[in-house]
């Protein structure tokens, strides 16, 4: 299994659908707070600047797309 880490910050309606299915399916996964400073400097290193950004195992994905996240999973 791929490790995901979804980055994220409260009151994203966004990063919240993208929880929820994550939850759904029962995948385990890192969720970062990019309000925090430690999730501000991981999501400027991925050089990204608005969430949700998932990243799984090394694919990184701007925005929550099932069928992307799908992709990025069985890739």
């Amino acid at each position: 299994m791929k490790r995901i880490t979804l980055y994220t910050m409260a009151n994203c309606p966004h990063c919240n659908t993208a929880k929820s299915y994550l939850d759904k399916k029962n995948l385990p996964y890192r969720l970062c707070n990019v309000k925090t400073p430690q999730g501000q400097k991981e999501l400027a290193k991925l050089g990204f600047r608005s969430v949700p950004v998932l990243k799984v195992g090394d694919k990184v994905l701007n925005g929550f797309s099932v069928k992307q996240f799908e992709q990025a999973l069985k890739a």
